[in-house]
């Protein structure tokens, strides 16, 4: 079927459709993706709720779709995908069905000219578009910016759930999270009890924590400014780590700020440094929005990480309390695993704290 992906600035692109089970028209906005691999969980990755991918890679599916493993949540994330060619079949010993099954009638653009698409973006920056099958029908009217969506609202837990245990308990605030992140803290000896984005701080208390992780997730931190003052309770109780979003939010929880990027970081090869050791890992990222540099001024938080590419804030560390945020994704899936070594960080400073409160 024959389908097109237009920009809001009226650029058209043309393609093949799949996947799509009607030609019903799809509004997202347009992001680009530059890993060579993990399209599987790119595809089940909550952050990218809202969202239509395109795939900087030339050719997707070829290596089909696997088992769970790789699926970072039950449903497929983002609006739609968008790639220079799609492969029909998978060819790989744990392959279990293609790509283009699994996406479940989810629209698939293919055929496109990805390169124009992706410098288009990368010029003009991330827009709101649609994926239709009729360009002359199309119309902007009625669709909201994808930063007055609350997206977390649709990507997080509706109930408490406990995985694993260990002895060390560690509440997983879920403003979308990735099931690698729950995997990676299991894999430590945790218990881990993922709760809503809107859970109250009673109910947390209530839980006995040892540690909180703030997730991933999508859209706008601002969005989420009546949960600021929860969370700001939480953190200041509990030793804490926090991924993409939820670095975000203990930014803006302690008076910082957060700006949209052009076009964003998404990939798998993103150089960060930390400035206090001068260690550089490669990270996984996905993230349209960065803390504001001059924003911390008098927040008492302080900067640990920074892209090597732009500069941009990668990590925060709290002056007083054991607070530790990254930006980008330790826990990867997909690219690298360089940056794992932070949740040994995370339960050190659990540690750390249970050690002073013994002899507090």
């Amino acid at each position: 079927m024959k389908g097109y992906l237009i920009l809001e600035n009226g650029d058209v692109f043309p393609g093949q459709l799949l996947g799509a089970s009607n030609a019903t028209d799809v509004y997202g906005e347009a992001v680009f993706f530059t890993g060579m691999t993990g399209y599987q969980d790119v595809a089940t990755d909550p952050s990218y709720r809202g969202q239509i991918v395109v795939f900087t890679y030339p050719l997707i599916g070829n290596y089909g779709i696997s088992d769970t493993e790789q699926e970072q949540s039950e449903k497929w994330q983002p609006r739609a995908l968008v790639m220079g060619e799609c492969a029909v079949d998978g060819y790989h010993y744990q392959s279990k069905e293609s790509l283009v099954s699994r996406a479940g009638g989810a629209p698939i653009l293919t055929d496109m000219d990805t390169r124009a698409l992706v410098k288009r973006i990368r010029t003009s920056g991330a827009m709101q578009a649609i994926i239709t099958t009729d360009p002359d029908s199309v119309t902007w009217e009625n669709v909201p910016p994808i930063e007055e969506q609350a997206l977390v609202k649709e990507v997080s837990a509706q109930t408490i759930e406990t995985f694993g245990t260990g002895d060390t308990h560690i509440v997983l605030m879920d403003f979308g999270h990735k099931k690698a992140m729950v995997d990676a803290l299991c894999a430590h000896g945790a218990k881990v009890t993922v709760v809503p984005y809107n859970t109250t701080l009673s109910t947390i208390e209530d839980l006995k924590p040892d540690g909180l992780l703030l997730s991933n997730g999508p859209g706008n931190p601002k969005q989420l400014q009546e949960q600021l003052p929860t969370i700001k309770a939480a953190i200041t109780q509990y030793p804490t780590f926090a991924i993409c979003l939820g670095h975000q939010l203990i930014a803006l929880a302690f008076g910082g700020d957060t700006a949209k990027l052009p076009f964003g970081h998404r990939g798998a090869n993103q150089p960060v440094i930390d400035k206090r050791t001068g260690r550089v890992d490669m990270t996984a990222q996905n993230h349209s929005y960065v803390v504001d540099r001059a924003s911390l001024k008098g927040s008492e938080l302080e900067v640990t990480h920074v892209n090597v590419n732009d500069e941009s804030i990668e990590g925060l560390a709290h002056g007083r309390l054991p607070i530790q945020t990254v930006q980008y994704h330790p826990e990867a899936h997909p690219g690298p695993s360089d940056s794992r070594h932070l949740f040994s960080m995370f339960f050190r400073m659990i540690a750390e704290e249970k050690e002073v409160s013994v002899h507090a």
